[in-house]
């Protein structure tokens, strides 16, 4: 069956960074379905031959070398433009009468990805519920809304119940880029693919799991938003509760849409809530330097731009076993890695090194920039009796496979075949904003733990590590290990 996606915020940063890009490379590698058109929507005021010219302009630019012309030739005739406002439904119905024109009358499942501000979301919604453009009788509808789902519990809820009333859950694909990314993909398949990992997956073997988030970059021009949102609601709500669900859930019995996403559900169902003191010692909070003098900021901002957080899974698998998630701005470089620290043996036969703590194994994931797997154990160093190093093995996914797709090729590329397995449901984003809100609340409180303050390209504040260390821990602090 012909497909048709059209993109709302067709003239905005994303749709000529990522989206266009992203169906460009589907149709070189002949992944796209037949007959696909792309139609944007926007109300600049672009012919489709203006809007073609605008975006191999922006491809030249974003995707270099992999630029073809001949190919853009091709793929472009499938391109087109529809101008409208989002706010008018006169507009709407002139977007229905050009895409039924453009469709030949011929049944044909649309995409309509909502690539434009959060608070245009319902709107959008509610427009193509009033023109009959949900309507799925005769062929698949379906609507992909990017984060933030929401800014807490009430206004997730909110976007939920409005587009329920035009789209059924089954319709709607919140995505979420990071469940695009391959490594994020292997952890299941590394987990359920293999006999050597999944029995060690588990409270016997596991001491704890740190989950890291770092980015190089200041908030630069985003001081605006970012000053009203803060880490929690920017990171953990979303990136960090997937890495998390996706290392702590169980083996679905298939591997479909529904149940992995069940149990993904289970696993923040299960996390503990904080109650009282917990709160003063869930965590720590930072600001880097110079925070308060960004473009955009409030002087006296209590913003925080670090936050670590230890939970605790209460199930069969996790119980007593720490997830410590962090993620922060201005940091020492940018990464992405899950670290899964094993016990240490129960008994030590060489010797008492002072060091042996540090020295447990170790499974590092690597989600970006230097994907891959490295997994760290203990040999003897050669000719010194039985003196023990740490050691790793290194899998490298760019040097096994070529170069890494972009998060967004595999998202859409499902999207248009209708598997949802790698995008948000309505209940596990509302699980997130459950625990999420609270830690807000109470960071916002006169109770608050202080907020440390900590330098540019560091890993964070002094108290961070101190805090750890109190737990007899330590971060693994190392930037991209896999070579």
């Amino acid at each position: 069956m012909p497909h048709t996606m059209v993109i709302f915020g067709a003239s905005g940063d994303l749709t000529s960074r990522k989206l266009i890009p992203a169906l460009y490379r589907l149709f070189r590698q002949q992944r796209l379905p037949a007959q696909t058109r792309i139609v944007g929507v926007s109300r600049t005021k672009f012919s489709d031959e203006q809007w073609r010219g605008e975006l191999a302009e922006s491809m030249r630019k974003f995707i270099g070398k992999e630029f073809d012309e001949a190919a853009w030739k091709e793929f472009s005739q499938w391109v087109f433009y529809q101008p409208g406002d989002i706010k008018a439904e006169e507009d709407f119905r002139h977007l229905a009468a050009r895409l039924e024109e453009l469709e030949g009358g011929q049944p044909t499942d649309r995409v309509y990805y909502v690539a434009t501000m959060p608070q245009l979301y319902q709107l959008v919604a509610a427009q193509l519920g009033k023109t009959g453009m949900a309507d799925d009788t005769q062929a698949a509808r379906r609507i992909v809304i990017e984060k933030p789902f929401g800014t807490d519990l009430k206004s997730a809820r909110e976007l939920n119940q409005a587009l329920f009333k035009v789209f059924r859950e089954s319709q709607i694909y919140r995505i979420d880029h990071y469940l695009g990314k391959e490594t994020v993909q292997n952890i299941m398949v590394l987990r359920f693919g293999n006999t050597i990992f999944e029995p060690l997956w588990n409270r016997h073997y596991i001491d704890h799991v740190q989950i890291t988030v770092a980015e190089e970059v200041l908030v630069g021009r985003r001081g605006d938003y970012y000053d009203k949102s803060g880490v929690l609601r920017d990171m953990f709500q979303n990136h960090l509760f997937q890495l998390m669900m996706i290392t702590a859930m169980e083996g679905p019995v298939k591997f479909n849409a529904d149940l992995v996403r069940d149990e993904k559900v289970k696993v923040l169902q299960a996390v503990r809530p904080f109650v009282g003191a917990d709160f003063a010692d869930c965590g720590v909070r930072g600001q880097y330097e110079g925070y308060r003098q960004e473009e955009g900021v409030d002087p006296e901002s209590p913003t925080e731009t670090y936050a670590a957080l230890r939970l605790h899974i209460d199930n069969w698998r996790w119980n007593g076993v720490p997830f410590y998630l962090r993620s922060a701005k201005a940091m020492s470089c940018r990464t992405t890695q899950i670290v899964i620290v094993f016990r240490e043996p129960p008994h030590c036969l060489f010797g008492t090194d002072s060091r042996a703590k540090h020295l447990t194994n170790r499974l590092v994931i690597q989600i970006q920039p230097a994907e891959g797997i490295q997994i760290h154990f203990q040999s003897k160093v050669p000719d010194a009796g039985m003196k023990l190093r740490l050691s790793q093995l290194d899998f490298r996914f760019d040097k096994s496979n070529g170069p890494m797709p972009d998060a967004y090729q595999r998202l859409l590329q499902d999207v248009l075949q209708g598997d949802a397995s790698l995008f948000a449901r309505s209940d596990e984003v509302e699980l997130a904003w459950q625990i999420i809100d609270p830690i807000i609340a109470a960071w916002r409180s006169p109770a608050a733990p202080p907020l440390h303050t900590y330098p540019v390209g560091s890993w964070g504040p002094e108290a961070a590590r101190e805090w750890m260390e109190r737990q007899g821990r330590e971060w693994f602090d190392v930037c991209p290990v896999i070579h």
